[in-house]
């Protein structure tokens, strides 16, 4: 893909510094907190203000004291009497339910964006947005045709083609099943990495977080609670974000290595290990996603025998964090696994940092997320 002319973070520090205050009725958000130029996650309960934040940044809600910067310029400040409008702050926006225009083709939509665009700030092609989200073959048809994926990423496609300087998106695939959700997690990542365009992802699932994101700050009762890496803001936080460690997955990428295997499985390669997983269509060479439960990793200090699992992976305790009831373990195998066992169980095994284990995987427990081809 030929990027026209790509935006640039260069020389920045920051993407986005902000120190605001708003008041809605009963609920106050104020919070001052600077973000990277790569992707940074905004995570809190249900309530907390996250997409009272993201409006106040786009310019869709007006902050009642306070700055806001984006790139090192100033487009909101009370002081100084700065309030640069919306549709000048070069924000791109993408809604949980993509929020796109019914009257409009998925064409139109996308060019919506860029016919407002002035001449001198259009940095991204129509033509590099449609071949970034393969949306070729969609083009023509009409937004209600659309699956749950195809919409979001349509979405993606018009607030890119108005070559925004940051990139908003608030819970862009919480509606979206799990197949789905790995296709949109894969086009942020590629965006991220061939448009350099710093993102602010608002989610309750510290899954997502910790697949695509640099770092994290939390919200509470419209406060930054935190920020930091984002898998040690998922260890540290105690807040009740839907992300307890029953439910938080691995989401991992994938290169296939063989496909069929005699046994009529899909052989793939992760870290350090190859992993079997039941038959997909793909090809040898391609990259894929894949999710996998902390609850469904067991762990050994023997390397097991006789067992019906297939899936069994040699790493090394990289961390330990003990919750109330349950022991966090972070595993290289390459790459970083998370794992949730029992502390009577890891009291049992005397589990500590640099302690040689093994992973026990079975096949139907991972969860092989859709490609690019929905």
């Amino acid at each position: 893909m030929r990027i026209t002319k790509p935006n640039t973070v260069d020389g920045q520090k920051h993407s986005l510094k902000f120190d605001l205050l708003k008041t809605l009725g009963n609920f106050e958000i104020r919070c001052s907190a600077t973000f990277g130029t790569g992707i940074t996650a905004v995570v809190g309960s249900s309530g907390s203000g996250k997409t009272t934040l993201l409006n106040c940044i786009s310019g869709l809600t007006k902050p009642d004291q306070g700055e806001i910067e984006v790139l090192g310029k100033t487009i909101f400040s009370d002081s100084r009497n700065v309030n640069i409008p919306t549709e000048h702050r070069r924000i791109g926006y993408v809604f949980q339910d993509g929020a796109l225009f019914p009257n409009l083709s998925v064409e139109g939509n996308i060019k919506f964006g860029h016919k407002l665009t002035p001449p001198g700030q259009k940095v991204v092609s129509i033509e590099d947005v449609i071949d970034l989200l393969q949306l070729e073959k969609l083009l023509d048809r009409g937004i209600t045709e659309l699956s749950g994926g195809e919409r979001q990423r349509v979405a993606l496609a018009r607030a890119l083609a108005a070559s925004p300087e940051i990139l908003l998106l608030d819970e862009p695939i919480s509606s979206l099943d799990i197949a789905f959700r790995g296709v949109i997690l894969n086009y942020l990542k590629d965006i991220r990495s061939l448009l350099k365009i710093p993102m602010v992802y608002v989610s309750h699932s510290m899954s997502e977080v910790m697949a695509i994101t640099d770092d994290a700050m939390v919200l509470s009762n419209g406060n930054r609670i935190t920020q930091g890496n984002p898998v040690n803001v998922a260890i540290r936080t105690q807040l009740d974000l839907n992300t307890n460690y029953a439910t938080l997955e691995n989401i991992l990428k994938a290169e296939v290595v063989r496909n069929p295997t005699e046994d009529r499985q899909t052989e793939l390669s992760i870290g350090r290990s190859l992993i079997l997983v039941q038959s997909i269509e793909a090809n040898p060479g391609e990259t894929i996603s894949i999710s996998i439960r902390a609850s469904d990793i067991l762990v050994s200090l023997d390397a097991p025998k006789n067992i019906s699992a297939q899936n069994i992976l040699r790493g090394v305790i990289q961390e330990v964090h003990v919750r109330k009831d349950t022991v966090v373990l972070h595993i290289d195998i390459g790459i970083t696994m998370i794992t949730e066992i029992s502390l009577a169980s890891s009291k049992a095994m005397k589990l500590s940092a640099r302690k040689d284990v093994y992973l026990i995987i079975n096949t139907t427990k991972i969860i092989v997320l859709d490609q690019k081809n929905q």
